[in-house]
């Protein structure tokens, strides 16, 4: 009988991740089984990684097979390749994913791109949605050089806007150059002119608290993520009376009451397939050094996303 592999959470090995045999998987009425071929790395699931119980299995993204098909025969038929998304587990050889939470990959797509959509690529998506058509709007992508960033400069230069990408250092000025970006700030401050329509924040600390008062009136600012500091200190005033803007709290897991997931995850690979749109792997490696690549995501040693090639 096969062995299931995957990744599971171990309080006593190096780096807590590592690779142990798990439960075959067992499909409903509406899952697929899938044969994973490349996953993907996020802050939030190795943040939670460093915290779990043993045997707590992470992982939000994937791509691979098709091996069966969904029960209802509703879903993507056997030997489909495919990228999905599940609110955990994902990291292991054969997984079961809901047909709403899988969609079909063109054949320019790789595994390893399509392993980059579901979380960075999905949070940019619906994240830049809250503001509405952005043509010709002026949009703050904050945490540029991240996974999400990085996505999120490419969709709003695509959109149509007019582009500012917010960097820690000098030297990540060309790299987001090169993703689209108009313009280019430096360092964890955000001056209050020019304003924005359209912030998407995933720093926290001082960046939001700055780029809060450079909304333009009807504005709106996406937080989506803490990566410097979760307290934020702003001028309450600046922010009211600036008029009838927004903050929001974005967390991916709640946004697909009334578009589910398989339909942006589609909607990134034709992109990709079309050339428009190019997510950028720093590191692809084996599964096996998930423990090593997991600690230097944390430390922020490479931009962009790192992918690893289940075998």
């Amino acid at each position: 009988m096969a062995t299931n592999l995957a990744v599971v959470v171990d309080p006593e090995a190096p780096g807590r991740l590592v690779i142990r045999p798990v439960p075959e998987p067992t499909a409903d009425r509406d899952e697929a089984l899938v044969r994973v071929h490349a996953i993907s790395l996020n802050r939030g699931e190795v943040r939670r990684s460093g915290m779990a119980a043993a045997g707590w299995r992470p992982g939000w993204d994937l791509a691979g097979i098709v091996e069966r098909s969904p029960a209802d025969g509703q879903g993507p038929s056997v030997g489909t390749r495919v990228v999905g998304f599940l609110p955990e587990g994902a990291w292991a050889q054969r997984v079961v994913v809901p047909r709403n939470a899988l969609a079909e990959l063109p054949d320019k797509v790789t595994f390893s791109q399509a392993a980059t959509f579901p979380v960075a690529g999905l949070t940019a998506l619906h994240a830049l949605g809250k503001g509405g058509p952005l043509l010709a709007k002026r949009v703050l992508v904050t945490g540029a050089t991240g996974g999400v960033g990085d996505f999120a400069v490419q969709l709003a230069r695509l959109a149509g806007a007019h582009v500012t990408a917010s960097v820690r250092r000098a030297d990540q000025v060309p790299t987001v150059r090169q993703l689209g970006a108009h313009d280019v700030v430096v360092g964890d401050t955000i001056a209050a002119s020019p304003k924005y329509d359209v912030i998407i924040e995933s720093v926290g600390g001082k960046t939001l608290g700055t780029a809060l008062a450079a909304l333009q009136r009807g504005g709106v600012c996406v937080t989506l993520g803490v990566s410097a500091s979760s307290e934020v200190t702003f001028d309450a005033r600046d922010f009211f009376v600036t008029g009838r803007s927004t903050l929001y709290g974005f967390y991916l897991f709640t946004e697909f009451v009334g578009e589910p997931a398989s339909v942006g995850l589609r909607r990134l690979a034709d992109l990709v397939a079309a050339g428009q749109l190019a997510p950028h792997i720093s590191l692809e490696r084996p599964w096996k050094e998930i423990a090593q690549v997991a600690q230097d995501l944390m430390a922020r040693r490479f931009p962009g996303k790192a992918v690893l090639v289940v075998d």
